[in-house]
């Protein structure tokens, strides 16, 4: 079992990154969460990874935190979510705002990432709830509902997804836009005029 990698970054892209670690070429599988989080290429870094070992072949995943791991291997529990899906549901949305999805059960605001259908989300809603909240989560999660009770409109904030993904923005870049402009209680109005201008339209 590999644990985790020290090495410098070769290469890093979309869902991909590529180490060198002690003339070894290692290609994990990453999530948008970690991509971000990366140092830039030539820089030593450490990713805590996960092998997967399957039928064809094997396939190492790789993560920046030790948070994000912990979800991920409580994602592959749930019945239909492989270490691929795993990995797009990370990608979908920041790790806080993942971790109050789920625990409330927001089975249309999981839906929007993009690869997640419906019956999948009520899945991991229905498997995960209880177990994400017996995490050592639970201090987070209350800091950020203080933080969306104060600050955000989730009601806009949905609303102004639903507009975005109409008007042809990208479910995981409607959502992230849309979070990151919600905020001081944000209308829905406000949140897609504020996105679109960012998106030039």
């Amino acid at each position: 079992m590999i644990a985790f990698l020290v090495g410098t970054i070769e290469e890093k892209y979309e869902n991909v990154l590529i180490m060198d670690v002690n003339g070894v070429g290692y290609e994990l599988l990453i999530s948008n969460n970690t991509l971000v989080a990366l140092p830039n290429v030539n820089e030593t870094t450490k990713v805590l990874t996960y092998l997967h070992v399957k039928d064809d072949g094997v396939a190492l995943y790789g993560f920046a935190t030790p948070e994000e791991k912990s979800i991920f291997m409580k994602l592959i529990t749930v019945s239909g979510v492989g270490p691929k899906m795993a990995i797009t549901i990370l990608s979908g949305m920041k790790i806080s705002d993942l971790i109050v999805a789920i625990t409330r059960e927001d089975v249309s605001l999981l839906s929007k990432i993009k690869g997640l259908g419906k019956k999948t989300a009520e899945r991991v809603c229905l498997e995960l709830k209880d177990k994400i909240n017996a995490t050592g989560f639970e201090t987070d999660l209350f800091n950020y509902k203080d933080n969306i009770g104060n600050f955000i409109n989730e009601n806009a904030l949905k609303d102004a997804v639903d507009t975005l993904i109409a008007l042809g923005v990208n479910k995981n870049e409607a959502y992230g836009l849309a979070r990151a402009n919600a905020g001081d209680g944000a209308t829905a109005e406000e949140i897609i005029w504020k996105v679109l201008r960012q998106l030039g339209r």
